[in-house]
């Protein structure tokens, strides 16, 4: 075996193996430092002030990161981009594909990424309508919680 075959399973395995569990070690320490600082904030707001809102101080404490609205409304940036690369790709394939241009890129290739790209977009767009009429009333009361803050 040749060093640089050594060399190419080393990398191969610190991409494949030791990468993604350093991220998810990282992410749970930062979750768990974070869940500790939150007890610790509890805990001394008990200390200070004995007749406090635990469930309103904890409802202060827990606000999501993004609405509701926020969150659809990515999902449907994300669909028309999607769908537009989709479109783009499947329309370069084919440009390919008639003017048997002497590049080295496949026409298939091109269109296959195309539909993928088309599929996932259609599949962000759907879920942005339906979540759209499903979540009607859980945007509204959000909506007016957010206003009586």
């Amino acid at each position: 075996m040749e060093s640089h075959d050594i060399v190419g399973l080393f990398i191969v395995l610190g991409t494949a193996v030791i990468l993604p569990i350093t991220i998810i070690f990282l992410a749970l320490r930062g979750k768990m430092a974070s869940e500790r600082n939150r007890k610790e904030i509890i805990l001394a707001a008990l200390e200070k002030n004995a007749d406090i809102d635990i469930e309103e101080l904890v409802r202060k404490m827990n606000k999501p990161e993004k609405l509701l609205k926020e969150k659809l409304l990515e999902k449907l940036q994300w669909g028309m981009l999607a769908f537009i690369l989709g479109v783009g790709m499947i329309g370069y394939g084919i440009y390919l594909n008639c003017n048997l241009v002497g590049g080295s890129t496949d026409p298939l290739v091109s269109i296959s990424i195309g539909l993928v790209l088309l599929a996932v977009g259609i599949a962000f767009l759907a879920n942005y309508q339906i979540g759209k009429k499903m979540l009607a009333k859980e945007m509204e009361a959000e909506e007016r919680n957010l206003r009586q803050a």
